[in-house]
């Protein structure tokens, strides 16, 4: 792998510090992987709707270079396709979120969804006004029923573009969200991938192409497509594109459209003239008009060489909100350098203390913390490996840096009252494991805290009753069950065993050894399914045979445990 980086973990830190440096509008908050128009508080004082957007790197110029004057007020970056944690989202709000209120834009993954999700209502709690939106322009997966949902791909930036038109003009946020949600509606994009690309951390491409062959119908995550086919030429596959997408609008002959011809990141410029002259070719043969058209690199997954073709039913104001100017450097005819890199203070809420009455630490505790990182973190190439296979390859990466960013803290945790150990978890894991698994975990030790709050000295069925109020809340939040092929799979059994076991008298090693193997038939049982949630939703029939990594994570956490208790 050669790539013009200095180390894989300081990728996205650096980038974000490059990209502040050569703007003279732009900030960063201070700790935290947010970019900020440097003006944010002249807005907020002026009763301005802020407009936060964000998601995984590796999609420049997405999201930082949105951010400006008549688009998003901040962009909240998490590492190399994964989501930004909770806790950056919510320092976002906080810093930026003003009386007029704070729309949210987020596509649609479980990730992003969650943990936009999560610091909305942490920042509602404490008073303030948040909507989200959630853009969902991936017809590709238009008739898939068994699936996580349509994606949210390039037509992003279109929305960014016009809800950031009518915040900028001092419309409400009832009236932003409304213009943002009437672009969602009315938009549809597909793309194609001729290439993968290669995540920093991991090294290698998630899957491989012949030199003849193409993936249509892929997402922004170097992740492979809805289906594998023969390379043909541009004719050939921009029509199908457009067919895709004009279908799915349902355009007529007379109907305005704005068409964002995007490249996924290692498409020459030759190509993608040619790929616009196909699209403009496709649309006067419906009978379309052409009222606006965008060709360039916007939403990118790294290095992958395809493209996207998005098409936006233009509706009353749209064009005008399209070409109102803004300042965002990376919004064609944008730009302006200063060198320097400017660092703001994030807003911070009042702090909540912790309840009183800690009990000692309990050693069997810190030696199965201890037991659970040390297994994570030996794991993290396994269930990479699965999760390039499944996913967009970063489960091992991201619970190993959450494992050793709590064997940091093991002294700080030490004594703490069960509930109030597994809050700070939670805290951790919310932090430092992005995407899915760190929103979905976070959620599940809250839970489980919750329910020891009652219990000075938690026996065997409190613990087995958190584990499985723990796994309810990720049931719940992620809207998944057994056989959606998700960490469900091998934690719901482990839990259905322990529940019934807890208050039987008897040997609880043995009792921890069947909860294990039920787990582990959990991830074989769901191997041998099509998935229904996640990423590895979109591969289909593919992903038959290859175990779940969140599953089989459960497993070896679970079997970290059982090793610690002896």
């Amino acid at each position: 792998m050669k790539k013009l980086i200095n180390s894989t973990s300081s990728v996205v830190d650096e980038m974000i510090e490059g990209i502040v440096a050569t703007s003279d509008r732009l900030a960063m908050l201070a700790g935290a992987r947010v970019v900020v128009r440097s003006d944010f508080a002249a807005l907020r004082d002026a009763g301005k709707v802020a407009l936060i957007s964000g998601g995984g790197s590796g999609h420049e110029p997405a999201h930082a270079g949105y951010v400006g004057q008549g688009m998003l007020t901040a962009a909240v970056c998490g590492d190399v396709f994964t989501s930004p944690s909770t806790d950056a989202v919510l320092a976002a709000i906080r810093t930026v979120g003003g009386p007029a209120g704070v729309l949210l834009i987020v596509k649609n993954y479980t990730g992003d969804r969650l943990n936009f999700g999560l610091a909305a209502e942490l920042a509602r709690a404490e008073g303030l006004d948040v909507r989200m939106v959630v853009v969902a322009d991936d017809v590709a997966l238009a008739q898939a029923s068994e699936t996580a949902g349509r994606r949210g791909l390039a037509g992003t930036v279109l929305v960014h573009k016009i809800a950031g038109a009518a915040a900028e003009a001092g419309l409400s946020l009832g009236e932003v969200s409304l213009a943002a949600q009437q672009a969602i509606d009315h938009l549809a994009t597909m793309g194609v991938g001729l290439s993968p690309c290669i995540v920093p951390a991991a090294g290698k491409p998630n899957f491989t192409l012949a030199e003849d062959e193409i993936e249509f119908g892929l997402g922004i995550h170097g992740e492979a497509g809805v289906t594998r086919e023969p390379f043909t030429n541009a004719s050939d596959i921009v029509q199908r594109l457009c067919a895709r997408v004009f279908d799915s609008l349902r355009l007529a002959p007379g109907d305005p459209v704005a068409l964002l011809i995007n490249n996924l990141g290692a498409t020459p410029a030759m190509e993608m003239a040619i790929v616009a002259r196909e699209a403009l070719d496709q649309a006067v043969r419906r009978g379309l008009v052409v009222d606006a058209i965008w060709v360039g690199s916007f939403l990118t997954a790294i290095e992958m060489a395809g493209c996207s073709i998005t098409a936006l039913k233009l509706r009353p104001t749209m064009l005008e909100a399209l070409r109102t100017p803004t300042a965002a450097p990376a919004w064609p005819g944008a730009g302006a350098g200063a060198g320097v890199v400017r660092r703001v203070a994030a807003q911070q809420a009042v702090s909540v203390p912790d309840r009183g009455g800690a009990t000692a630490g309990d050693p069997r505790i810190r030696a199965s913390l201890q037991a659970v990182i040390g297994a994570l973190v030996e794991a993290e190439s396994y269930l990479t490996g699965l999760d390039q296979q499944v996913g967009d390859g970063d489960l091992g990466l991201n619970l190993a840096r959450g494992a050793k960013a709590i064997e940091a803290e093991l002294d700080n945790l030490a004594g703490q009252h069960p509930a109030d150990l597994l809050r700070s978890l939670s805290a951790i894991t919310r932090r430092t494991v992005g995407g899915t698994s760190g929103a979905l975990y976070a959620a599940g030790l809250l839970r489980a805290a919750t329910t020891l709050q009652a219990r000075d000295v938690p026996d065997r069925y409190d613990w087995s009753r958190a584990l499985g109020e723990g796994a309810r809340a990720i049931a719940e939040l992620g809207d998944a069950r057994i056989g959606d092929r998700t960490m469900l799979d091998a934690l719901l059994p482990a839990v259905a065993v322990l529940e019934a076991e807890a208050e039987s008298p008897g040997d609880a090693g043995a009792w921890l050894d069947e909860a294990v193997s039920a787990a582990r038939r959990g991830v074989r049982d769901s191997s041998a399914t099509a998935s229904r949630r996640g990423r590895s939703s979109y591969l289909g029939a593919r992903v038959i045979g290859v175990p779940d990594p969140g599953a089989e994570a459960v497993v070896v956490w679970l079997q970290a445990i059982r090793h610690a208790l002896g």
